[in-house]
């Protein structure tokens, strides 16, 4: 039986050579006003017996799989029973899986207890991509993210006790000219109150879909960054990074002007000379055209 996914199906870019498994379809909040990804979309769990069809057909054609996504972008919200059912399946079928991941809302580190993320992590879900956005409450509340800062903190030190590691992204540019300085400083702020394993840039990028959306719930003019500005953005916030523990840090994403890479707060120096090259005019910047998400 061929898989055939509901469409739009979405990943982060580390997960390309993984297998994409839907658990959940679309996202049960899908109010952000910065994404369009799942709005076409009602959310749902999805049965098991159509999971573990796919598992099976999936293991009988490519046996080796290593890793695992499970989509969309909101798997962490079905019942935990119903989670550690689906990790059961694919560790009973695929004898060489290594990594299972899942995207995680603020909400759902919050719902879920220490001991369920535990339990999730125990059965099998060793990573989770989470949205940070930005760590500033107001631009949170413009934003329609459904978190403030102080529940960003707790869910992800739940996670953390729990020993599942975080990847997380924050959005360059989305406090507007006006707003700038504020996201960075308090985004910096955030970052260096919760222990992560990888933090990436991306650049703000507004489907047209949404763009009106936006600008509606901004409440006053937004006037976009250019990449210089954007530079200015990475470069601040670099600069202001002091994890608690060794953060390994990508600026990698496709929307991004500038790639960068490195080991926070070790490869500091060599993260700032980059970006003050490039402001220089020293580095060439991905093509307005080569951008996307």
């Amino acid at each position: 039986m061929p898989i055939h996914y509901d469409m739009p199906l979405w990943r982060p870019p580390s997960e390309a050579n993984s297998f994409i498994l839907q658990a959940t379809l679309g996202c049960s909040f899908n109010h952000c006003s910065f994404c369009s990804m799942y709005r076409t979309k009602h959310f749902a769990v999805r049965p098991l017996e159509p999971v573990r069809a796919e598992i099976q057909t999936v293991a009988r054609a490519y046996p080796d799989v290593r890793r695992v996504f499970l989509a969309d972008g909101d798997a962490l919200a079905a019942p935990t029973e119903h989670l550690l059912a689906i990790l059961d399946m694919l560790h009973a079928s695929l004898p060489r899986l290594e990594r299972v991941s899942s995207y995680a809302l603020p909400a759902n580190l919050l719902k879920k207890s220490v001991e369920e993320l535990a339990e999730l992590r125990e059965g099998g879900l060793t990573l989770l991509y989470y949205g940070i956005e930005t760590g500033s409450a107001d631009l949170l509340r413009r934003i329609t993210k459904g978190a403030t800062p102080e529940a960003m903190v707790t869910g992800l030190t739940k996670a953390r006790r729990a020993e599942l590691r975080i990847s997380a992204t924050v959005i360059l540019g989305l406090g507007g000219q006006e707003h700038w300085q504020e996201h960075i400083d308090a985004t910096a702020d955030l970052v260096n109150r919760v222990e992560l394993d990888y933090l990436s840039t991306l650049q703000l990028m507004l489907d047209p879909t949404i763009r009106d959306e936006f600008h509606r719930k901004f409440r006053e003019p937004f006037r976009e960054q250019d990449d210089r500005a954007l530079l200015a953005e990475q470069l601040r916030l670099i600069e202001r990074l002091n994890p608690p523990a060794p953060l390994v840090f990508r600026s990698n994403h496709a929307s991004n002007a500038l790639a960068l890479a490195g080991i926070l707060p070790r490869d500091r120096p060599a993260l700032l000379s980059r970006l003050q090259l490039a402001l220089a005019g020293g580095l060439r910047l991905r093509p307005e055209w080569l951008r996307g998400y």
